[in-house]
């Protein structure tokens, strides 16, 4: 598990490494909070099967430039932390009412709301806790990316896109008013991994800065067209949640607002995009294209 995966290798070989990684650390970490109810929460949430997609950008962005795995194993868990946190809250009666997520039972109906309620909180923290105690990242890195996942994360991030998408619920929208909740509800954490592997990186990444960020854009916004397409056509027992959730809380989606061919044909545009953000990187992007492949690809 300390050895570093060649970005030449085939992306299958690359996502069950940097997955099973992950994983590995997550567990890790875990092992060194003392027993309760409320770490049985987080452990459910956390460790349940996910596409682990914010951990691979950490990972792939990072190694592109040569960066050491150990330097990413903290940014990589903590923006899981902070994902699964999201998706904890998403999942109350207060907000989506979602009884099925990863394939499990979400974390309130498992346990009850108000552990699902501080499981989440608890998640959240610990993911800047895992951020602050890094033995391998340098302060000033630290510090730099405690800022950013805060951005990502908060107001300025995905709390305010997940308000918005409340408010714009049985409301009709715009198009660049769907663009704006999801570039902060789903997008900002996305860039936030991406964001996160290249300061992990070091000086030659940041000269990416501006590439990586239309990258991280493109797909980002990308990835949430995919959740509506496959909200609409998607099969329950691979996506691992209900399908038509979206629609019966009548919310703003692609799909709903420009049509299903529409929807699809903006998320290959998209994809392009992100293409051509890397094709101006001259290093090995082969990760981050297949990953870019695999938002817009992906059935769950």
């Amino acid at each position: 598990m300390n050895r570093n995966i060649m970005l030449n290798e085939s992306f299958d070989f690359a996502y069950e490494h940097y997955t099973q990684r992950i994983n590995t650390v997550l567990v890790d970490e875990l092992a060194k909070i003392a027993p309760s109810l409320l770490k049985q929460a987080m452990e459910y949430s956390l460790l349940a099967e996910g596409k682990r997609i914010r951990p691979l950008l950490v990972y792939a962005t990072g190694q592109m430039f040569a960066c050491e795995l150990e330097k990413l194993d903290a940014p990589a868990a903590a923006l899981e932390a902070i994902h699964t946190y999201s998706l904890i809250h998403d999942d109350l009666p207060a907000m989506d009412n979602d009884e099925l997520r990863r394939g499990l039972p979400t974390c309130h109906i498992k346990f009850d709301e108000a552990t699902a309620i501080l499981a989440g909180d608890a998640l959240q923290t610990y993911a800047f806790s895992l951020l602050a105690n890094a033995p391998t990242l340098s302060d000033s890195n630290k510090i730099a990316m405690i800022k950013e996942l805060a951005k990502a994360s908060g107001v300025q991030g995905m709390c305010l896109g997940q308000l918005l998408d409340l408010q714009a619920e049985r409301k009709i929208v715009s198009l660049e008013q769907l663009n704006h909740i999801h570039i902060n509800k789903t997008g900002a954490l996305i860039h936030a991994a991406v964001y996160l592997g290249m300061l992990a990186a070091g000086k030659t990444a940041m000269l990416y800065e501006q590439d990586l960020r239309e990258y991280a854009y493109s797909i980002g916004l990308a990835f949430q067209i995919q959740d509506d397409i496959l909200d609409v056509i998607g099969n329950k027992d691979i996506m691992g949640k209900n399908q038509g959730a979206d629609q019966q809380l009548a919310k703003n989606t692609y799909t709903s607002l420009i049509g299903l061919e529409q929807s699809i044909q903006t998320s290959q545009n998209l994809y392009k995009q992100a293409i051509e953000a890397l094709d101006r990187i001259p290093y090995n992007s082969d990760v981050l294209r297949q990953l870019a492949d695999f938002v817009i690809t992906r059935s769950k």
